[in-house]
């Protein structure tokens, strides 16, 4: 190892812990300059440990001012500290260890640990934030029953909160006041938590299947205390659909949420106290969009979700993460499936998997969805573990069926309940509920990368016989050259020549690297519908013609297909375009190409949110996986021509369907699915119309914003604006300035506009926005807002030839890895795929890299992400 390296932590080298703890008490006493933390700590010696084993504790950035073993004081010689923890030997198998230590939560500007934000005390401990405020076993195999007391100042922190039930609280003479919290369930430390504030409440209730109340409150500051209904009436659907689905019941007296503006994560599950990014928590129709509404439904439904997939049931380690966060975000995507468009919703996520996760996949950070080896666990915090985590488990469901799932995850909770566990017992309770087979499947725990399958076709017509032969590949991946053969769910059907199922859809099992698969009573050459409802997530690929995809789009009875036929023609056609231009070549669009999309837009049986997805293009990021060596201005450049020839072609039938949808919705906002769906396609038709060169658009564009009864109408047509040199652009963007510059949350809106902008002073602008009042690089919103935005969503621009975007992101990640190393190792991403560009771009990236990697004081969480890239 380099001298300066990070250790590197190794699935292998898993050992139990030596002790555990029965039960700890803390004390918190809050103070204007530093808080003081007295730990008590009851340990046992866990069976088959040797006598003399020390006990070896976390901790870091702590002032320890006194420690006491059995309730005898310490000297430094009983016991050794370092930067990362102490150890004490010559324990008993019983003891009690009192520790107490000072910190500084307002200086802390990692936001890990104890903090403060907007002048409140806010805990994150995920993933191990616990170790910086007292000594510790921070691991999450380490659960036991907490008892929390707060000490503050009453007149600035009023509201005193922490896990499980309130047990007691009361008035100082000093002009503090206390309050005492008991959590009677088993937890590890990562799931505690701690806010105190100046705070007000919205509260309501629920009763449970069983017939227990639980009061519900949502904590904030009083100017937001109106947005938070959304977020109380998602929470109440949440509990419900838990109870319906899955049988699983809240056991608290009370759940609690508070909404911080300074947040690293978008919530967290901390055992009945949730603390969240305050943007998944806010909403009114002014200022939220659509898309936030279903996002905050979303969230809210995984972070109560988690309170049995995470809380009642964890990770026995941190390799295991996609143990509760796969399988929770897999809960998520149902319970919005059930409440919405199950087909949108799957449309979404795989989009989101393909243009992420796929990068991930095939970048040199890429990993299985349980990794074997770590240097910073805050860097696992992946769309592989959460994302590709999640279709893993909807592949059980896919094998089993619903029912089978089901019974699988009530033998997982029977089992494991109040445990700490591994992936292989989530694999086991679904394999002996059903009885079934799945040894294979725990290949996509164990290897990385996305599988390549590829199909081809057979039909007999004198045998009426239709053969489907199959290959699957998966390419190299920093942990194996080369991979077993996956266990692969694919769905598939076979239409005739009226687009009917001659077969309906069936589930085949994939299991050999080669695989045939034939189907008898098939009276005629079928177009063969594959991976439907995308069953596994995998790269397909059949030599489908551009008929073939205009039939699936009109035909196939599978929502997700029909649009994925889409995706595919489209991306056929712009690899087309791409070769042309590279060859400096003319080119147009076909007849029949334009004809596809004009059916889609004048198609009024289809739903609305559907004909919306399937007009969507595929995105820049989604057309550089496929086009490699990627030229990010190519690409823009011909993603824009199709965008522009479509709206040329079909101006009419698009201002004609605007004009419609506009008309339809001028009463007052609802998120309900109609709805989102009818301002999504209209939104989707103005964007096109914006790709034309006319005032008039402009106009109905800036019109559209000025009397917006909603933050979603607003925003489309603003969006469409920001990239657009016009006079209706400066008038928009001031105004939306000027109106909304007292809410942060909505700025953030307007930061990101302007850095996703195809202007070409967009660099500049960003530069410039960077010292705007409003933003502050200290606040992870505003920096994935504007900093984010542009180097992940603005592919043009960040990927400029002469590497400005790129050094410009190398700045901001040397100055956020001093304050913030989680926030830099996550700006760092973009440049980690270096290779995929062509020659020039690849080494202005690479040589960022290098200008990361040779920093002096470099944090672990972006070495690692830089050392990796650069192997």
């Amino acid at each position: 190892m380099k001298q300066g390296e990070p250790k590197t932590i190794y699935l292998q080298d898993y050992t139990a812990p030596a002790y555990r703890v029965d039960a700890v008490s803390l004390v918190f006493e809050l103070g204007e300059d530093a808080t003081r933390v007295t730990s008590v700590a009851n340990y046992r010696r866990a069976s088959g440990v040797a006598a003399d084993a020390p006990l070896e504790l976390f901790g870091e950035n702590l002032e320890l001012l006194e420690i006491r073993l059995n309730g005898l004081p310490l000297t430094a010689t009983d016991y050794s500290v370092s930067d990362t923890g102490m150890s004490i030997p010559n324990v008993s198998a019983l003891c009690t260890l009192e520790i107490v230590t000072r910190i500084y939560p307002q200086k802390n500007t990692s936001l890990e640990g104890l903090y403060q934000t907007s002048g409140n005390f806010c805990t994150q401990c995920e993933a191990q934030g616990f170790r910086k405020i007292t000594y510790y076993p921070d691991r999450p195999d380490v659960m036991t029953v907490f008892t929390t007391q707060i000490l503050a100042d009453k007149q600035k922190y009023p509201v005193l909160l922490s896990n499980g039930n309130l047990t007691g609280s009361g008035d100082l003479a000093d002009g503090r006041h206390w309050a005492r919290w008991e959590d009677p369930f088993q937890k590890p430390a990562y799931l505690f938590a701690l806010v105190a504030g100046n705070l007000q409440h919205v509260e309501d209730h629920y009763t449970t299947l069983s017939g227990r109340d639980v009061t519900l409150r949502i904590y904030t500051e009083a100017h937001n205390i109106d947005k938070c209904d959304h977020a109380m009436q998602s929470l109440k659907r949440a509990m419900h659909w838990d109870e319906q689905r899955f049988g699983l019941e809240y056991d608290l007296d009370i759940y609690m949420i508070v909404a911080v503006d300074d947040f690293n994560m978008g919530a967290m599950e901390n055992k009945g106290l949730n603390v969240f990014n305050s943007k998944l928590v806010f909403a009114s129709p002014a200022t939220a969009t659509d898309m936030d509404y279903v996002s905050i439904e979303a969230v809210i439904g995984h972070e109560y979700f988690h309170n049995w997939t995470g809380n009642r049931v964890t990770c026995r380690d941190w390799f295991q993460l996609s143990l509760k966060e796969g399988l929770t975000v897999f809960r998520d995507q149902e319970f919005t499936s059930d409440l919405h468009s199950r087909s949108v919703k799957r449309i979404e996520d795989v989009r989101m998997l393909r243009t992420h996760q796929f990068a991930e996949d095939a970048s040199p950070m890429a990993h299985p969805i349980r990794p074997s080896s770590y240097m910073e666990i805050n860097n696992f915090y992946t769309v592989t573990v959460y994302e590709k985590g999640a279709e893993v488990v909807r592949m059980y469901q896919t094998l089993l069926g619903r029912d089978g799932f089901r019974k699988g995850m009530d033998l997982y909770f029977q089992r494991h309940d109040g445990h700490a566990v591994s992936t292989e017992n989530f694999l086991a309770a679904m394999a002996d509920a059903n009885a079934a087979d799945l040894s294979q499947f725990q290949r996509w725990y164990d290897q990385a990368g996305t599988p390549d399958v590829a199909v081809r076709m057979a039909y007999d017509a004198a045998a009426q016989t239709c053969t489907l032969h199959f290959t699957q590949t998966c390419p190299a991946t920093p942990e194996a050259a080369v991979k077993s053969p996956f266990l692969i769910p694919i769905e598939v059907g076979l239409l005739n020549s009226h687009g009917q199922d001659m077969l309906g859809t069936q589930v085949l099992r994939l299991t050999e690297a080669e695989q045939t698969f034939s189907f008898s009573d098939v009276p005629e050459q079928p177009v063969p519908s594959l991976l439907r409802g995308f069953s596994a997530p995998v790269k397909l690929s059949y030599p489908y013609t551009a008929a073939d995809l205009v039939f699936l789009m009109k035909h196939d009875s599978d929502a997700f297909n029909r649009w994925d036929a889409g995706q595919r023609l489209a991306m056929q056609t712009i690899l087309s375009l791409l070769a042309a231009h590279q060859q400096q070549e003319a080119f147009g669009l076909e007849h029949d190409f334009i004809s596809a999309y004009q059916a889609i837009l004048t198609d009024a049986t289809l739903d609305h949110a559907l004909r919306a997805e399937a007009l969507t293009l595929p995105s820049e990021a989604d057309i550089a996986e496929r086009a490699r060596p990627s030229d990010p201005e190519a690409i823009h450049t011909v993603r824009e021509f199709i965008h522009a020839t479509l709206a040329k072609a079909l101006r009419l039938d698009l201002e004609t369907l605007y004009a419609d949808l506009h008309a339809q919705g001028q009463g007052d906002y609802s998120p309900d699915a109609a709805s989102i769906g009818r301002r999504s396609l209209k939104n989707v038709c103005l964007a096109y119309l914006g790709r034309i060169q006319d005032d008039s658009i402009h106009e109905t564009c800036l019109q559209q914003y000025m009397t917006a009864g909603n933050m979603t109408d607003a925003m489309a047509a603003l969006s469409v604006l920001s990239r657009i040199e016009c006079p209706q652009r400066e008038v928009a963007l001031q105004h939306f300035h000027d109106r909304w510059q007292h809410d942060a949350l909505v700025m953030d809106k307007w930061f990101a506009l302007q850095a996703t902008s195809s202007l070409p002073d967009t660099l500049q602008q960003v530069q410039g926005l960077m010292q705007h009042p409003l933003f502050d690089l200290r606040n992870p919103n505003k920096v994935r807002a504007l900093v984010g935005s542009f180097a992940m969503r603005n592919p043009l621009h960040f990927h400029a030839p002469d590497g400005s975007g790129y050094a410009f992101l190398t700045d901001r990640v040397l100055e956020l890895d001093a304050m913030n190393p989680q926030i830099a190792s996550r700006m760092v991403r973009p440049l980690m795929n270096w290779r995929q560009y062509e020659t020039i771009r690849s080494g202005l990236m690479k040589a960022q890299l290098e200008r990361i990697q040779t920093h002096a004081g470099l944090s672990g969480d972006v070495y690692e992400i830089v050392s990796k890239s650069l192997v």
